[in-house]
């Protein structure tokens, strides 16, 4: 999802589990990211549920990204991927897909699925070169700040089509 590379000079993010403690640095970033953003207990719902969530940390610890992830049946339904304003176009966000592919791997899941406001023209394009592609729409789906609603667009990556992956 980037128009850059991560600097080669630079030391690699790290992904770690999501925490309790590191809710505080995730508010801040949703909230700077999204006129509607998820609020703390969405968060902690995720953390003490079935979820997979992670963050990207830099070398010096700062959160870079996050990612919650719900495992569902036979997919892992991308809720929340959220890279920080500082750390855009560095191909962390396709650095977080590749660990949500990983995670549903190791699982034996057959896919992976999400959903992108139907206005977030960059996050679609970057999600069709993933190779994401869209299966339905949900109408209102997400709320807007002036208390309106907005579709969303439904996208899947199926893993028997993603780097060769067969499953029976």
């Amino acid at each position: 999802m980037s128009a850059q590379a991560f600097p080669a000079s630079a030391p690699e993010p790290s992904f770690a589990p999501m925490r309790a403690a590191d809710l505080d640095e995730v508010m801040e970033i949703e909230k700077a990211s999204y006129s509607v953003p998820w609020g703390r207990g969405h968060f902690s719902t995720s953390l003490t549920s079935d979820y997979l969530a992670f963050c990207l940390r830099g070398a010096r610890e700062e959160l870079a990204g996050y990612c919650v992830l719900m495992p569902a049946v036979d997919e892992i339904h991308i809720l929340n991927l959220t890279v920080a304003h500082a750390w855009r176009r560095l191909g962390l966000a396709q650095r977080m897909l590749a660990e949500a592919v990983v995670r549903a791997d190791e699982r034996g899941m057959s896919g992976l699925l999400l959903e992108v406001l139907l206005s977030n023209e960059g996050a679609i394009a970057a999600y069709r070169s993933y190779g994401f592609e869209e299966i339905g729409r949900r109408r209102g789906y997400y709320p807007t700040a002036s208390g309106g609603r907005e579709d969303a667009i439904v996208m899947r990556l199926r893993l028997e089509e993603f780097g060769g992956k067969k499953r029976a």
